[in-house]
């Protein structure tokens, strides 16, 4: 490791940026709801483009919701696996399709959600097919059950829970930066 890797792995922020990994191995236990505040207060406060705060977040703790999404993304995929891997917690990502930058806004808060739930022991892992899910008439009932109304697109899932197990950081290609001066 370099002498920036050592130097800067003191900076807990940096630390937990660098030691964060997508987790696929949840214990059945739900998050407390200091947990869950702690992660969703985080993703409010990513960065979105000019400030419109143009994404929302739902969040699923109810089982029968979960399955049902996990059936669906499960299908869209072409599986009979389950998708949140067991997750307790399902933050769904949206954002408002009217705005131009919906997608890297919704994409800086699934980034937030990760990284602040890493930061206090949580596991999660990004789960895509949000967009297909959200753009079929079942997705739009589902939302509408869930009181969410307006045009939305589907970004991102983060799933959220305890961990089984983490792994280690697969080791950074070579070639990743190139730094022109």
């Amino acid at each position: 490791m370099s002498t920036w890797y050592n130097v800067h792995m003191e900076n807990g922020i940096i630390r937990s940026l660098l030691e964060r990994r997508s987790c696929r191995s949840y214990k059945p236990e739900q998050i407390s709801d200091d947990e869950l505040q702690t992660v969703l207060e985080a993703g409010k406060y990513a960065p979105s483009a000019m400030g419109r705060q143009s994404a929302k977040m739902v969040v699923l703790q109810n089982k029968d919701d979960i399955s049902a999404l996990s059936r669906m993304n499960a299908r869209i995929m072409g599986t009979d696996n389950d998708p949140f891997y067991g997750a307790p917690t399902v933050v769904i990502v949206l954002a408002d399709r009217n705005i131009p930058t919906c997608v890297e806004d919704g994409s800086l808060v699934l980034g937030n959600l990760m990284n602040a739930a890493h930061a206090i022991g949580l596991g999660s892992c990004w789960i895509n097919r949000a967009y297909e899910e959200f753009e079929s008439d079942e997705g739009k009932a589902m939302l509408r059950k869930w009181g969410v109304e307006g045009d939305w697109r589907g970004i991102g899932h983060c799933i959220l829970g305890y961990p089984v197990s983490v792994k280690e950081a697969a080791p950074r290609k070579d070639d990743f930066v190139t730094i022109v001066r």
